[in-house]
Parts: C-alpha cells; sequence; structure tokens
C-alpha cells in the first residue's frame, strides 16, 4: 500500500500485478468539516465505480480485456485514490491468471484491505450492451431553470421549499462541476435528487448546484454535502442523492447516499 498520494505526481506505471500501489485516504478528512461522525452516519450507501480499463493475461498469455465494477460501501474507513487505483488496474496488463474469477477475487480481496471495509466486484465483457449500456438520468430536469443571481461558492441558505404540497419525486441536473482537491481540475457529474416531503423550489435548487462550481472535493465528499445540506435546510422524510461522474483515466465514481438502505443500480449516462 502507497504511504502517500500519487495525484498530482509523475509516477512510473508498471505492468505486473501489484496492490501496493493502492491509496488510501480517510473519509474522515472530508466529514469532519461536515460534523458527521464516522461511527454513526446520517445516511446509507456506497459509491460504485466502473473501471473501463482492465485487461490481463490469461493461463496461456493471451489478452483479456474487461470492465469492472467496483462497489466501495460509505461505512469504509477510506476511499480509494483515484490515481492510485489506476496505476493498481494497470498492473494486471502483463500479469497471467487463471480465470476472471481470480482476478475479481484478487481485486476485492486488495480493495477491501486498502479501504477497511466489504468491497465488491463484478466484471463485465466488452460486449455486455445490457449492463453496459447507457441511459437516461432518473426524474425530470431543472437544468431550464434561471435564477435572479449565481454565486460560485458553496451556499446552502439558497436551498428553499417551493409551492405545492408535500410531494414525491426526483429531480436532476447535469450543471454540477468541483474540482478535484490535489490537481484543480474540473470534475462533472449528473444529479439525481430523490425524496419525500414539502416540495423543494427547483430554482434554487438549481442556483445551489450551481455554487458548487469552484468547490474542491473528492467525488464523495461533494455528494455527501449536497445530502448533508439537503437534510439539514429543507427536512425531507426521505432522501436519496446520486451523483454520476464522468470517467477520468478510464474510471467513473458515482457515490450513493440515503437516509433508508437502498438497492443502488448502475446506470450509465451519456457521458460515462
Amino acid at each position: 500500500m502507497r504511504t502517500e498520494n500519487p495525484l498530482g505526481k509523475k509516477i512510473g506505471y508498471t505492468f505486473t500485478y501489484d496492490p501496493s500501489q493502492l491509496f488510501p485516504v480517510e473519509r474522515s478528512l472530508g466529514r469532519g468539516a461536515l460534523g458527521l461522525d464516522g461511527k454513526a452516519l446520517p445516511f446509507c450507501g456506497e459509491d460504485i465505480w466502473t473501471a473501463w480499463e482492465l485487461s490481463w493475461l490469461d493461463g496461456k498469455g493471451k489478452p483479456v480485456s474487461s470492465v469492472a465494477e467496483i462497489r466501495v460501501p460509505a461505512t469504509s474507513r477510506c476511499i480509494v485514490e483515484s490515481k492510485s487505483l489506476k496505476l493498481y488496474l494497470n498492473s494486471f496488463n502483463m500479469s497471467r491468471f487463471e480465470s476472471p474469477e481470480a482476478v475479481r477475487k484478487a481485486m476485492a480481496g486488495d480493495l477491501s484491505r486498502v479501504a477497511e471495509g466489504e468491497v465488491t466486484v463484478s466484471l463485465f465483457g466488452c460486449d455486455d450492451t445490457e449492463a453496459l449500456g447507457t441511459h437516461r438520468a432518473g426524474g425530470r430536469c431543472i437544468d431550464h431553470h434561471e435564477a435572479d443571481s449565481y454565486v460560485y461558492e458553496v451556499d446552502a441558505s439558497l436551498l428553499a421549499h417551493g409551492d405545492g404540497d408535500v410531494t414525491d419525486e426526483t429531480l436532476c441536473s447535469h450543471i454540477l462541476r468541483t474540482n478535484c482537491p490535489v490537481t484543480g481540475q474540473p470534475d462533472w457529474a449528473t444529479v439525481e435528487i430523490t425524496y419525500s416531503g414539502k416540495k423543494i423550489d427547483e430554482t434554487a435548487l438549481f442556483a445551489y448546484l450551481v455554487s458548487f462550481r469552484t468547490h474542491t472535493g473528492y467525488h464523495e465528499n461533494c455528494v455527501e454535502t449536497l445530502y448533508t445540506d439537503i437534510m439539514a435546510r429543507l427536512a425531507p422524510t426521505a432522501l436519496t442523492v446520486v451523483g454520476r461522474f464522468t470517467r477520468r483515466g478510464g474510471l467513473d465514481i458515482n457515490p450513493c447516499r440515503s437516509s433508508s438502505p437502498t438497492a443502488f443500480p448502475n446506470r450509465r449516462l451519456v457521458r460515462q
């Protein structure tokens, strides 16, 4: 396991199986600022990663290509830093494994040890269109709204209730932009917000999402900020927030947080 974060550094690649490439980042670093206690989280959830660039050699030395779905529980002590995961995945390229199951078990074991939580891994063939096909975002898109003005630093006070009775609905937006806390590079995401409770003002929600435009944070922390702010300001009786981030370096990350245990489908969107 790496002892320093490789993100933003020039790193030599290795192409033989090397779990030591993986670098953990403690979730508490982001959750402390939100006042969250890792031992008593106000949500359930997981982070769903899709690894689009996975290849290894079979027992005879023939290359095999695959796509991996990685699910990291929100209760894990750490996340895995994304560049370190890419370096780790590249280390499979010239290593022999007797079967895809051997690869899956190796990945699940290595990632679970580094994340300090039970990580699950599924492998898919590159022609598995049923599992890997694209979908539309869930719910009603709010990106047509126009706020009176915009701010570009996170401002939860922008959130407000709208007119209308208690409702159950899903709202989505494609405009979320945040920034990597190490490199400063932008990250883009579609957000799906499913809630029960007093109706949310859609224009206010849109302006709030715009306010993340200069925010720096890991994907997981950004989604937890969204969840925490909406719950604190609007007090829905049920809430689920999913951030589907566009891929970088062959990886897309999709943090999911919910007020109740939920089965999260991994629905790839057009930009992923």
